[in-house]
């Protein structure tokens, strides 16, 4: 039986996303996968950190789930002026990379929580349900 991908948490309905990713197949199967819960609003996407911080200004998301590695600004630096110039948008890193160093890097950029690439959609859906309904307290087991 596949996973169940939406939430009946009312307080989760509408959130909208950003995703940023340098991959552009990332971005779209992302996009998919998260509109098909129904509680997510895709509302833009980015390929590296310095559109990520344009497009998180200019679209407003709640919550931006973000890659670490990209051309031009990576992630860590992307969440730290997202979360300067939009103190309420919360971040959520999805990388291959989510070692302890990763973890605690991500979490001292001002990320809510590191989700690595290829673990169950049901994941990434709690670490993004819980940025956006907690302000940005990490889940614990998303790496």
């Amino acid at each position: 039986m596949p996973p169940q991908l939406s939430s009946s948490n009312p307080n989760c309905r509408s959130r909208r996303v950003l995703i940023v990713d340098d991959v552009p197949q990332v971005r779209q199967e992302l996009r998919g996968l998260l509109q098909l819960t129904g509680e997510l609003e895709v509302v833009g996407e980015a390929a590296n950190g310095l559109e990520a911080i344009s497009q998180a200004e200019a679209l407003r998301p709640d919550v931006v789930v973000m890659d670490l590695e990209m051309p031009v600004m990576g992630g860590f630096e992307a969440a730290r002026q997202i979360k300067t110039r939009r103190p309420a948008c919360r971040v959520v890193a999805l990388t291959i990379h989510a070692g302890e160093a990763e973890r605690q890097q991500a979490l001292q950029a001002g990320m809510a929580d590191v989700v690595v690439k290829g673990a169950p959609l049901e994941v990434l859906l709690r670490a993004i349900r819980a940025a956006a309904a907690d302000g940005g307290a990490p889940t614990g087991d998303s790496a």
